[in-house]
């Protein structure tokens, strides 16, 4: 006896996955690692309904020696087999931090689903590095610190980089009741 499993093409899963890049990734790296994620929703007729970049964040606790990441985000209809295919290729891809997959709804009729063109476009993820980036230790914050604090600039406003002319104390005089 042997059970053959019917996919239904009108009704899939909404899933919506999360990978984190690492941070020094460059733009045409990231964009062919989408690409690679998107080819394999699609090569399991899935279906594509949001790509998202929310750029470089901090994470809460350092992943591989790294303290922030490239966070993309996609949306997709699937059906069985399109999670473990995507999860298959972005872990064998060293770029990828960690990825996790959400199921939102399930036995959704994809004849309802409208998909805007804009919303799926893969775009590079353009990174540069900040010169501020480094971040000070909590030792640091605290001046608990040996090493010296980095100098930053001052800011002057209109207000203080003008000289001001000197000004004249003034007197004040004690009420005339007072003794």
């Amino acid at each position: 006896m042997s059970t053959e499993i019917v996919i239904d093409p009108k009704r899939a899963t909404d899933y919506e996955t999360v990978f984190i890049l690492r941070p020094d990734i460059d733009a045409e790296t990231s964009e062919k690692v989408i690409s690679r994620a998107v080819s394999a929703i699609e090569a399991t007729h899935g279906r594509l309904t949001k790509v998202e970049s929310w750029g470089k964040r901090k994470l809460a606790y350092p992943v591989g020696k790294q303290r922030k990441g490239v966070y993309v985000y996609v949306r997709f209809l699937g059906y069985r087999g399109t999670v473990s295919e995507l999860e298959r290729n972005l872990r064998m891809l060293d770029t990828v931090l960690r990825y996790m997959t959400v199921q939102l709804a399930k036995n959704i009729d994809t004849s309802t689903v409208t998909v805007d063109p804009e919303e799926v476009k893969v775009r590079r993820i353009e990174v540069t590095p900040d010169e501020d980036d480094r971040e000070d230790s909590f030792e640091a914050q605290l001046g608990l610190s040996d090493d010296p604090p980095p100098r930053r600039a001052l800011e002057l406003t209109p207000e203080r980089a003008e000289p001001t002319e000197p000004t004249e104390p003034t007197e004040t005089k004690a009420p005339a009741g007072d003794a």
